[in-house]
């Protein structure tokens, strides 16, 4: 049966609205982002293909351009609206989080933190500058690399936290590999940058590690 054909209420958009985006597979869903079929497939049916061939949604959601634009009747305009929504997604989320409250216990922080980075596919070495009462000023991805380092210089790390006037940061990169225990090499690094940091009076907070499954803290290990 063409979509067309449906009764009202079982077409994915009027379906959303009389029973909530949650009565949805992710099948409508993407249908209801989607809004067109292409060439001799209906909307449904191009949904279905999409998420088939990619697996998930958050494959979806995190592939590039030119992945996403391998789907037959998906171009540029739907992946700029998508990652338009990707984007809306994190701020909202960003919204939700206090930087500055209790971070080594706060799960909003870590929910944060695995959406901003778990699905990098290279390492992503994340800063977030604070003021005197802890409230976050800035963020940025300082530092990206390979698939498993990244090159971080303390001393880029120091003038960018004095050019936004922090007086703590906190610290944040991810583990493509989805292992997130932290090497060796990280409690160095985060060692040198706490050396470093400390001669113009601004505390590293804490250092989060990212995984697949769990955001490691060097606050809670005792190592901060």
């Amino acid at each position: 049966m063409k979509v067309s054909q449906l009764p009202p209420a079982l077409l994915p958009r009027e379906k959303l609205l009389i029973y909530g985006a949650e009565a949805l597979s992710n099948v409508e869903l993407l249908a209801i982002f989607l809004r067109t079929g292409s060439k001799g497939m209906s909307v449904l049916e191009l949904s279905h293909q999409v998420l088939s061939d990619g697996g998930s949604l958050r494959t979806l959601l995190n592939a590039s351009e030119e992945e996403f634009c391998r789907h037959k009747g998906l171009g540029r305009a739907k992946y700029a609206e998508l990652m338009a929504i990707k984007e809306l997604l994190r701020r909202t989320l960003a919204e939700s989080v206090d930087i500055g409250e209790d971070l080594s216990s706060a799960e909003s922080v870590k929910k944060y933190l695995t959406y901003l980075l778990r699905d990098k596919r290279r390492e992503v070495f994340y800063v977030f500058y604070l003021n005197t009462q802890f409230k976050l000023i800035e963020e940025e991805a300082l530092f990206e690399g390979t698939l498993d380092s990244a090159q971080v210089y303390p001393r880029e790390v120091v003038k960018r936290a004095l050019a936004v006037h922090a007086s703590a940061i906190i610290l944040a990169h991810n583990h493509p590999s989805g292992v997130a225990e932290p090497s060796q090499s990280d409690r160095r690094l985060t060692q040198r940058l706490s050396d470093a940091l400390a001669l113009v009076d601004i505390r590293i907070l804490d250092h989060f590690v990212v995984g697949e499954s769990e955001v490691v803290s060097f606050a809670q290990r005792g190592w901060i």
